[in-house]
């Protein structure tokens, strides 16, 4: 089951409390105090997994809670500290706080770990309390609660191109073609229900990832269709594909269905419109003679000064162009991400 937000609390450990004892032995008849103190509580560790492509744990586990520490004793020993628990996220987890929508911290890379919540520390024993004059203390303290926290955990998937455009515009043939993923394809609205990973091969040593986002029709960012669900993993993407159908069967205009598309990701979030984007024609084995609908897409791109290409998925005309186009274009804003990384730290040293 793909889930990509749940809502989870975590309880940290409770610290053992402190112990009240004095030394007893043959022959010492007033021995001292020596109670020891109590355990550490656990904590909660978040810890992101490369394996992992869902969240689903959680919404079986809403509550996970960490061991407790044990009790101190007596001859001064102290209490066993809780075992700390670690629970494992997808890469691309956002942790934010519940109440408030503060971003704890944002997954990025595998074997990332976070102390989500701290465990409470173990109260003192009465050994502690003793000094020159107080030699039989009988205080002691209890341990302190663990962090109780209430959390949202938000998967963004992390892929280097978005494929972007209405249902069976051809989406899911194109990431089967391009890459090794099988995702479910039929003729029917909202057939992907999930967003589909693939890893597209250029050549040795060089490959990239691509993400179909599925359900994107007119009002999705308002919750019509399947795309509130999924515009969030268009976020982390680097460079965005509209496909588009040009055929006769869509029904639609594909100068329209662009317009539609761009106004939907600024609604969800106005710098996505700011993000390199290509236009893509799809399903061009099924034009015929009639080029009208292609020729307009086309012009429309030269208009917003984007490139463009014109494929079919099924066929696999002009995919290859596609695939180096990409290839070349992350090629590109990868240096430019180095050049402006490396200007930063000029600017601040």
């Amino acid at each position: 089951m793909f889930v990509d937000q749940v809502k989870v609390i975590l309880i940290a450990g409770k610290g053992g409390d402190g112990c009240v004892s004095f030394r007893r032995e043959y022959r010492v008849p007033k021995g001292g105090p020596d109670g020891g103190r109590g355990g550490d509580g656990g904590n909660i560790y978040l810890v992101s997994d490369a394996n992992l492509n869902t969240l689903a744990y959680f919404r079986y586990h809403p509550i996970n809670k960490a061991k407790k520490g044990a009790h101190g004793q007596g001859s001064n020993k102290q209490g066993k500290r809780g075992r700390d628990l670690y629970l494992k996220v997808p890469v691309g987890t956002v942790v934010k706080d519940a109440l408030t929508g503060e971003i704890l911290h944002d997954f990025l890379k595998p074997e990332e770990i976070f102390l989500a919540a701290r465990g409470g520390r173990g109260g003192r024993g009465n050994a502690s309390f003793a000094s020159s004059t107080h030699q039989t203390p009988r205080e002691f303290e209890k341990g302190k609660p663990g962090e109780e926290k209430e959390l949202i955990l938000e998967l963004k998937l992390i892929a280097d191109v978005g494929l972007v455009g209405f249902p069976n515009v051809g989406k899911s043939t194109l990431i089967s073609r391009i890459s090794a993923a099988k995702p479910l394809i039929a003729d029917y609205p909202f057939t992907t229900l999930i967003p589909n990973l693939g890893v597209v091969d250029v050549d040795e040593g060089q490959s990239f990832v691509v993400a179909d986002i599925p359900g994107l029709i007119e009002g999705a960012h308002q919750g019509h269709g399947l795309g509130i669900q999924f515009l969030r993993h268009i976020e982390r993407t680097r460079i965005l594909v509209h496909l588009i159908d040009v055929s006769l069967y869509s029904g639609r205009d594909p100068v329209n269905d662009y317009r539609i598309i761009q106004n939907e990701l600024k609604a969800f979030k106005p710098e996505l419109v700011k993000r390199p984007q290509i236009i893509v024609a799809n399903k061009i084995d099924l034009l015929g003679e009639n080029r009208e609908r292609l020729n307009a897409l086309r012009k429309l791109a030269r208009r917003e000064k984007k490139p463009f290409l014109s494929i079919s998925a099924v066929t696999g005309e002009g995919v290859r162009e596609l695939v180096n186009l990409l290839a070349k274009r992350l090629a590109e804003e990868k240096i430019i991400k180095e050049e402006e990384t490396a200007e930063d730290k000029k600017n601040k040293g």
